[in-house]
């Protein structure tokens, strides 16, 4: 597995399927086929795809962090929900099953507008190894993130991130009533795989794991509550 962190144009690897990018598997090359459709230039491909990604696995702020095995696209796949790197693992997969060169791309992520309540368990606002995507479009690298989906960013009076292909796509320095919002800290650069080590030890550093991942009041009381299913996107883990 590649811990490092890549660069440049585009090689072969980066269409190929591997064990996380398993478009190989029929579930993921056909939600791959339906999302794109009929779009024969690659950016409404691209544009489609990350659509797809963002709404039909909706966006939860937990999720399986140290089981390899929840890290392939055909996984995520089975989820209704997930967080923000195995959705950007499954927009990855699908780009590439048709036709579109594709990476990983991490960063560090302060949140704003994270809650009081999550900033007191995460001691922190700042969260590491964000997950997002790459997709070489028309002679050019674009970043997406495919996490949020638009219910829950209308529920909380943020714009849903809309991706043409052309332009990237990251997360929102502002929310709806200007307020900042999404601030990007440090890019770890670009990925041919998950780089478990890096973002572990990361996760490490930063957060105190027994008490983040401790169960005692699921969502509500580890992310601040506020929406139906318990998510806060003031209060997200991204």
């Amino acid at each position: 597995m590649r811990q490092e962190p890549i660069s440049g144009p585009p090689t072969a690897a980066d269409l190929e399927p591997t064990e996380r990018f398993d478009f190989h598997e029929p579930t993921v090359a056909a939600f791959a086929r339906r999302a794109a459709g009929d779009a024969e230039d690659e950016a409404t491909r691209a544009s489609r795809l990350f659509a797809a990604v963002r709404e039909q696995i909706r966006y939860a702020p937990s999720g399986e962090l140290h089981d390899p095995a929840a890290f392939a696209a055909s996984a995520v796949l089975r989820t209704p929900q997930n967080w923000c790197v195995p959705k950007a693992l499954l927009l990855a997969a699908s780009a590439r099953a048709v036709g579109i060169p594709a990476r990983l791309g991490f960063a560090d992520v302060r949140n704003h507008l994270s809650s009081p309540r999550l900033t007191a368990r995460m001691g922190t606002d700042l969260f590491v190894y964000h997950g997002y995507t790459l997709l070489f479009v028309e002679g050019a690298w674009r970043k997406a993130s495919p996490a949020f989906n638009a219910a829950l960013c209308a529920r909380f009076g943020t714009p849903a991130l809309d991706f043409d292909g052309r332009t990237d796509a990251l997360l929102h320095a502002h929310d709806g009533e200007g307020r900042r919002h999404m601030e990007y800290v440090t890019d770890h650069g670009a990925f041919a795989d998950v780089p478990f080590e890096r973002m572990w030890a990361a996760f490490a550093e930063h957060y105190d794991m027994a008490r983040l991942t401790r169960s005692d009041g699921g969502e509500d009381a580890l992310f601040g509550g506020g929406g139906d299913d318990g998510t806060d996107i003031g209060a997200t883990v991204i």
